[in-house]
Order: C-alpha cells, then structure tokens, then sequence
C-alpha cells in the first residue's frame, strides 16, 4: 500500500471527522500527516469540541453495501500501528476525506462529543397500523381458574349417541382431572355394530394421555398379544375404554367424586356398543363396574353379572397387563380367564 505522507495535498478536516478518527484511534495519524510530525512525535491533546453547525447535522449514510464492519470503536487493536491496518477496518464511503470512507458503525448520525450531555428519548412515534387488542381466550380444560361444569344429567346422557358421547367427553370439566389432562381417552375399537367384546381399565396413563388411545405402549402390545391368543382383536370385534377417561396425576388412583363424575360416561357406552361380554382388567375397574370392595383375587376365576339398560352382560375379572408385566408368574391365571370369556 502507498505511503500516505508522499501524497501532496494531504485533506483538510473538519472536526467532525476528526471525531471519528479519534474514536477509531486513528486521528494521531491524521494530524502528523496534516502538521509533517515526524511519526514518532506525540502531539499535547486538549478536549474536542464538536461545534454544532448544519454540516454536522447533514452526514449522508455510508452504502448499505459496505465490505467490513468496524472492530473496535474504542481504538486501534493491539499491535497494529500502521495506518494500512487501520484502514482495512472501515467502510468505503463518500462522506470521508479523500481515500477513507465514514465508519460504518456511525453512518446513521454524527458522534456526540465527550462534554456533550445525552439527550433524553423524546415521544414514541404511534404505530402506522392501529394494534388489535387481543381477542379474549375462553378458559381451557388446562386452565386452573376454569369453572367446573357438571356431568351431563342421565337424561341428556340417555339421548347421546357415540359421537354426541365423545364430544361430550372431550369438553368435559365436571372434575379437577380436567386441568392436567392434554386430552381426554374416550376409548377405540369396530363400529357398535360390530363389537362382542368390550374391554374396560382403569385409567389413562402418560401414553395414553399423549396419544389419546387406551392401552398403548407395552401395556397395549401385551393385551393386544393376549386377545389375539383367543382371536379376537381391537380392530374387529373388540372395543376398550376405561372407567376414567382422563389421567390422574401421578398415575394415582381416582377420587370418589372423580369416579361419580366418569363412570356415567362408561354405563352410556356399554349401553350403546351392547358387547356380549366384558373383559375387566385390574382391581379398580373391576371394583367399580361390579360396585365392591373386593380384591381381585376374590373377584377373578368366574362370572360376574352386569345388569344395565334391561339387559344382563357376563363380566370377567383379569389382572391388568401392567401388573402382568410386572409380576410374570401370574400370565397363567390370566390365560385361563381368557378362556373363561371365551368359552361364555
């Protein structure tokens, strides 16, 4: 790069710019060039004033095209002493003295001087468009301040069909499972018409309450594993549903007014899908469809009767496939209450 000090001529400037060249340790060099200072003298520094004139006021923008950015508005980097190193970190621009554009980080306006005081922000200009205030948002079931609503009467239930059913069970809010629920598991399986046998648990899990299916995960893989031993299948002939349709937290087990306020939900299911049979899976299912204390081992092994809608449904108890992957040994009495409900 040519030496600068051999240029005839060297350019006059103004005290805004030699601002900017003090800002980016730069304006030693300038005022040698200007004074012929040999390189090694160090001009008596006073404090700049930047007199307010228009042409201070008046500095055009550097191109929005600008090659580098500045690297430190402070002053030169470290052991960079030349005048070609300091040049490489500013933009090209016009509004510089001959051969070194503005610095890009102060295109936008003139640099205020040291003693200069900061003037405080003024008014906000007002949008150009008008903002729309937010609509309101009715509460969700999530939503801890949302109203509990009441289960449906058993009249309104009694005129429901399956789809009415499941709408009415999405929406539901008539206990506190409603809030940390992401979405209700109504239940799955054929068209009504096409059910013999209707499987029911106990409750949603994390699974199910993510993928709003029962019986998903290893729990679902077992009972399907199982129900396809006696041919039988979720896809062709056999609907599952559980007592509570939403998952309590923890995976704990339902209070009393949670179970009054679900089971109606179930009994209308049942009595529109008119399954040939019922496969109950775990004490707590079994305990509330067949309204007793019971253990299950006092309630499995035979046949149960459910009298609803005018109609007798034989009911078989079995250990819940959760509990079966837990504890093996008991896949044997399992097994044999299958057959029991097969052979009905």
């Amino acid at each position: 790069m040519a030496d600068l000090s051999a240029m005839p001529g060297a350019p006059r400037l103004n005290p805004l710019q030699r601002a900017w060249l003090r800002e980016l340790g730069m304006e030693k060099i300038w005022l040698r060039q200007e004074s012929g200072q040999p390189a090694d003298a160090t001009p008596a520094r006073g404090p700049l004033t930047v007199p307010a004139s228009p042409s201070s006021r008046q500095v055009q923008p550097a191109p929005a095209a600008a090659p580098t950015a500045v690297r430190d508005a402070g002053g030169v980097p470290p052991g960079a002493s030349s005048l070609e190193q300091d040049t490489r970190s500013v933009s090209a621009g016009p509004a510089g003295p001959a051969g070194v554009a503005m610095p890009q980080a102060r295109a936008n306006g003139p640099a205020p001087a040291a003693d200069t005081p900061v003037a405080s922000p003024g008014k906000i200009a007002a949008p150009s468009r008008p903002v729309r205030p937010a609509s309101p948002v009715a509460p969700s079931a999530k939503d801890p301040a949302a109203p509990a609503q009441p289960a449906p009467t058993p009249e309104a239930l009694a005129a429901m069909d399956m789809e009415t059913l499941r709408g009415c069970v999405a929406a539901c809010t008539a206990c506190g499972l409603c809030r940390g629920r992401r979405q209700a598991v109504f239940g799955m399986g054929p068209a009504p018409e096409q059910v013999r046998w209707l499987v029911v648990g106990e409750a949603p899990g994390e699974q199910e309450d993510r993928q709003g299916l029962p019986f998903v995960g290893r729990s679902g893989q077992l009972l399907d594993a199982m129900l396809a031993a006696v041919g039988m299948s979720r896809e062709r002939d056999v609907y599952i549903a559980n007592v509570i349709k939403c998952r309590p937290p923890g995976n704990r087990n339902p209070k009393p007014e949670e179970i009054a306020a679900c089971s109606p939900y179930l009994m209308r299911q049942i009595a529109l899908l008119k399954p040939e049979r019922i496969l109950v899976l775990g004490r707590f299912a079994a305990q509330t469809l067949l309204g007793t204390d019971a253990a299950i081992s006092g309630l499995r092994g035979r046949v149960h009767i459910l009298k609803t809608d005018g109609r007798d449904i034989p009911v078989v108890v079995s250990y819940h496939p959760a509990y079966l992957l837990r504890s093996p040994a008991e896949k044997a009495r399992a097994w044999q209450d299958l057959r029991l409900a097969l052979n009905l």
